[in-house]
This record gives C-alpha cells, structure tokens and sequence, in this order.
C-alpha cells in the first residue's frame, strides 16, 4: 500500500471516530470521569450515557441512512428530544447543557450550510474544547493539559478533513472557532 493511500485511510478513520455525533457522549463521559460527578452511582452513569447515546448517536446515525437529505435536521430533532428528556426525568442542568451546546452548534452549523459549508467535524471538537474550558472554570480545575490534548485532536481532525477534500481551512478554521465559543457561552451561561 503506497503512503498517499495509507494517509487517506487514517484521516477516513479519524473522520469516523471524531464524529460530531459523539460531542454529547464524550462530554458527559469525561464529566463523570474527571470530576466529582465519578462518585454517581455507576448505573446513573451508564443510564445517562445510554440515554444520551441512543438520543444522539444511535438515532440520528440510524434515521440519516433513510433519509440522507435532511440527516442535519433529523439529528437536531433528536438533540431536541433528548434535551426535553433530559429535563422530564430531572437530569442537572449542567448535564443537560453538554446536550444543549451540542444541539446550538448543529443548529448554527446546518443554517450556516444553507449557505457557505463549514466543518461540523471541527465545529464539534471544538465544541469539547468550549465545554472544557467552560467546565474548568465551573469546577475550579487547570484545563491546560487536556487542552493541549483537544487541540492536537482538532488538528488530527481539521487536517483529515482537508485531506479528504471535504471541507478548505477557512471551513476547519471557523468550524472550531464557532464551536468552542458556542459551547463555552451555553454551558457557562
């Protein structure tokens, strides 16, 4: 397999495993293992990450292959459902802010598309680069570490995307820009 081959296939693979479905996931994940929510009960836990998972994963993955036109829509109406979910069965607000930046940025980013294409890949991992920040000010921790991680992820991530031609670095640039800002001011407000 020659290296411009083997390329296209790491960026194709970190494509998929950064999805934006997985914003709402990973920030609740890293939420109940890095900070005082990891003294919950483990089926709470598992209960909300399944709960979370199947709102914003599983359907929308699901509903997007019968309907590929409007997946962007069908995934904001999941959000949507998940978020009122979360509020019916008392879930903390804090919780459900993750669901509700995830559901502002792809909000934003499917009205910006009507128009000009912006990453919602970058749009998303910039969005755990705002909520980290956002929390770390919340719960009084040094983000710095786990900053640097995010960013190089961001960067894995923008990169494959350009490598694919899927989207221009004004597209990267600005995908992560409106994601880490929307995500910062929904969960610190």
């Amino acid at each position: 397999m020659n290296r411009e081959r083997q390329i296209i296939i790491a960026a194709k693979v970190l494509s998929m495993i950064f999805n934006p479905y997985y914003l709402a996931v990973l920030g609740l994940l890293v939420l109940f293992l890095f900070s005082y929510l990891s003294l919950l009960p483990t089926t709470y836990k598992l209960s909300v990450l399944l709960m979370v998972y199947i709102f914003t994963v599983l359907l929308p993955s699901v509903t997007a292959r019968l309907y590929r036109r409007h997946q962007g829509w069908i995934s904001i109406a999941c959000y949507s459902l998940c978020y009122y979910v979360m509020n019916m069965v008392h879930i903390p607000r804090f919780m459900g802010s993750i669901v509700m930046a995830a559901l502002v940025i792809q909000v934003l980013c499917a009205l910006i598309n009507i128009w000009w294409k912006i990453s919602t890949h970058t749009a998303a991992i910039g969005g755990v680069a705002g909520a980290l920040v956002a929390f770390a000010q919340i719960f009084m921790f040094n983000p710095v570490w786990w900053l640097c991680l995010v960013i190089f992820i961001a960067g894995l991530v923008g990169t494959s995307r350009m490598l694919l031609r899927q989207h221009t670095l004004e597209q990267v640039v600005v995908g992560f820009w409106l994601g880490m800002i929307v995500a910062y001011i929904t969960i610190i407000i």
